[in-house]
């Protein structure tokens, strides 16, 4: 019987062979090929971990420079452990289920910690590393990059000249709750200790980053944030400290030393994490908001209870 090759038939089954072959071929060559994606995927993540300590990962082998300068931890229960895990290569999901990477980095300008964050752009995702130095306080680098934003407008979150802004940048400041570290539009800071210009018509992909700033480094509130409630307790403490040598010469120690209380008081007040994260420093740095012992030294003064 011969083929009749002009037939419907004929081409229904012929498509249908050659999409299932080449279906076939597809999947076995991604299959063969998936481990080496995996790892040119996480060689660019570390690529921009390196990025974001101001290490040009063009410039160096991305797999032995982070091997040797950077250890993937997670601040876990108030301390940072080694990561065991398979190294991740996006980190929105993980850090929604709480679990918070921090790259622990030694390089020639001392410790520095990178964070990860995610956000939304415009048009797509967002994400980026944000790279502090020991203080915890101050930026030291950044690298952001994008899913979809505009070429020329909103895709400029991924050029040096855009993250070089950040680097030297405050996280927190006085009067602001929370992270205060932010992007604002183009032309209109008016604080540069804290605010980077946004970018010339790219107003929602900028506002994308600013939102992921405040949301993604307050996610890690409890690694960077303690030591700003500390500082704010040492300085208010000083107080303390002071009006505590009155008591060895002037009998309005007591009186002094409580307004010191109450200035410490407020402190811990309007840093609401100072008593609970850090709440040692509140004890320790003023015994005279417990039994005003230091008061035994005052002369001709009752002890007050």
């Amino acid at each position: 019987m011969k083929l009749n090759t002009n037939s419907n038939v004929y081409t229904i089954v012929y498509a249908a062979v050659m999409v299932i072959i080449v279906a076939f071929l597809l999947a076995f060559v991604s299959s063969a090929l998936k481990s080496t994606q995996d790892a040119n995927v996480a060689n660019d993540t570390k690529g921009q971990i390196l990025s974001a300590l101001r290490i040009d990962k063009n410039t160096v082998d991305v797999q032995a420079a982070f091997a040797e300068k950077v250890k993937d931890m997670l601040w876990k229960d108030g301390e940072l452990v080694p990561y065991e895990g398979e190294f991740k290569t996006v980190y929105g999901q993980a850090i929604k289920d709480g679990e918070l990477h921090v790259f622990v980095a030694n390089t020639d300008d001392g410790v520095k910690y990178v964070v990860p964050v995610t956000g939304r752009g415009l048009w797509g995702g967002l994400w980026g590393y944000i790279a502090l130095n020991e203080d915890k306080q101050t930026v030291y680098g950044t690298y952001f990059y994008h899913e979809s934003e505009t070429a020329g407008l909103g895709a400029r979150i991924g050029e040096t000249d855009f993250q070089n802004q950040f680097q030297g940048k405050q996280l927190f400041a006085e009067g602001v709750d929370g992270v205060a570290l932010t992007v604002v539009k183009s032309g209109a800071v008016k604080d540069e200790a804290y605010e980077v210009d946004g970018i010339t018509g790219a107003t929602l992909t900028s506002k994308g980053v600013a939102d992921m700033l405040s949301k993604g480094l307050g996610q890690y509130m409890s690694f960077i944030g303690g030591a700003a409630q500390e500082t704010c307790c040492r300085a208010k403490a000083e107080c303390c400290e002071a009006m505590s040598e009155c008591c060895k010469a002037d009998s309005a120690c007591c009186e002094a030393k409580e307004e010191c209380c109450e200035a410490k008081a407020a402190c811990c007040e309007a840093k609401a994490a100072c008593c609970e994260a850090k709440e040692d420093c509140c004890k320790a740095k003023a015994a005279c908001c417990e039994a005003k012992d230091d008061c035994k030294a005052c002369p001709n003064v009752e002890q007050k209870k």
